[in-house]
């Protein structure tokens, strides 16, 4: 069931959402990998950031510290993603992806890529267009969330 954009604010917010979800959920269930979704959402995280900790991970997962570091291990284990001492404190560590890591992410990602293609090889070109032409307007969108979210960072800290 979709949600109406007159359910829920101004300017189709909960609609957005709704179909950016399904679309994900639909590409992911059609997409023949055989990395697990938490990794690869992990390894996706961690290449957004460039590096992480663990705690970190496990907040924006929604899940617990152990529960995190299980998934680490495995990634580690894989050889997927490496760990360093955090230069800011030593009693830490930082998570960064290795190359074959990477190489995983990317081969994940063009997996994905491929059944969204096929899809959009059944729309006509001015279809196709909006479709790009939409892409650029929610990276705008991201790029204010986060230049937000650091300014908001920066205020507290």
């Amino acid at each position: 069931m979709t949600v109406s954009p007159s359910d829920h604010g101004p300017g189709g917010a909960a609609e957005l959402l709704d179909v950016v979800v399904r679309l994900n959920r639909w590409v992911t269930h059609h997409s023949d990998w055989a990395l697990p979704l938490a990794q690869a959402r992990v390894l996706s995280q961690i290449d957004e950031w460039g590096q992480a900790r663990t705690g970190d991970l496990a907040r924006v997962e929604h899940c617990s510290q152990p529960t995190m570091t299980t998934r680490l291990q495995r990634l580690q284990a894989r050889g997927w993603v490496a760990r360093a001492s955090d230069p800011l404190d030593a009693r830490a560590t930082v998570l960064t992806l290795t190359e074959e890591g990477r190489a995983v992410l990317a081969d994940a990602r063009a997996t994905r890529a491929r059944v969204l293609q096929a899809l959009m090889a059944n729309m006509d070109a001015p279809e196709r267009e909006r479709v790009q032409a939409a892409t650029r307007t929610l990276g705008a969108l991201l790029d204010i969330a986060y230049a937000s979210h650091r300014h908001e960072q920066n205020k507290t800290s």
